[in-house]
């Protein structure tokens, strides 16, 4: 039951309506008691300067933040935690003490989730597609993990990918090339799709055209939960290979986000159950 004394929490987007955040963390805080409600605002990119002052002005305790504003944020936060920094996103904001603090839950998301896949020990090769703002989270993570020699980083356009190897500071752990030459993926244990290719519009479609580089060697794991099978875990699965869909990114990242706004640790269980198939 809302009441006075009910505590806001939300995500920030544009747009936003399609979110799986509202179901996912009033599924968590019913089942942990806590008085919070999450909700969703849609804000348009040029209101995002704006949304400092209304937290707390509105005393709203806790924001996710995607697309387009993970950027925009951070010309109005008061701290950002380390992750965040080094990544150059935020995707969740603490508001505490009168102080918002900016942190970045996908690192941590894409790891948790991996590890839920059984990967606890990540390959010496992984390629990663992608080169906008969720392949920086991944490749941040990636490159936190020692065991990790060589990231193939693949995308579109190469320029780009080239800008956020040289932005991560890699220490020569990553290695470049067009998402048209996919040829040396083959040699990864380990396949992140951090591109939109799967989703809509390009539902249906895969990053890696025919999938003829997947084997049974290795791990895919395409972060589109929209469809929730893709057209590249279709072929993962199709060449032996284990495939793991986005859902569970999804969950642990909020399930982080839950945890630093209210200190429990929410059932990731109950979450995913809120909006998976």
């Amino acid at each position: 039951m809302i009441s006075g004394r009910t505590g806001i929490l939300g995500v920030i987007g544009h747009p936003v309506t399609h979110s799986a955040s509202p179901a996912m963390h009033n599924a968590a805080l019913a089942a942990t008691g806590l008085d919070y409600v999450y909700v969703a605002f849609p804000v348009p990119p040029e209101g995002a300067v704006q949304v400092g002052a209304a937290m707390r002005h509105l005393g709203i305790r806790g924001l996710n933040v995607t697309v387009p504003h993970k950027q925009a944020v951070l010309s109005f936060l008061d701290g950002v935690a380390p992750e965040a920094r080094a990544i150059g996103a935020v995707n969740t904001i603490d508001h505490r003490d009168g102080r918002l603090v900016g942190h970045n839950t996908d690192a941590y998301g894409v790891l948790a989730s991996l590890r839920e896949g059984g990967l606890e020990r990540l390959p010496p090769k992984v390629a990663l597609l992608g080169a906008g703002g969720a392949a920086k989270a991944v490749l941040h993570a990636l490159l936190s993990r020692g065991e990790v020699e060589e990231v193939l980083l693949l995308n579109r356009t190469a320029s780009r990918a080239e800008s956020l190897a040289e932005a991560m500071d890699g220490g020569g752990r990553v290695r470049v090339a067009p998402l048209a030459e996919s040829g040396s993926v083959r040699e990864a244990g380990l396949v992140i799709n951090a591109t939109s290719i799967g989703m809509e519009p390009e539902a249906g479609i895969s990053p890696l055209g025919d999938g003829s580089v997947l084997h049974d060697g290795m791990a895919v794991l395409d972060i589109v939960y929209k469809p929730l099978r893709t057209r590249l875990l279709e072929q993962a699965l199709a060449a032996g290979a284990r495939a793991l869909d986005g859902l569970g990114m999804l969950v642990h990242q909020g399930a982080r986000a839950f945890e630093i706004w209210t200190g429990v640790r929410p059932p990731v269980d109950v979450m995913r159950r809120a909006i998976g198939p």
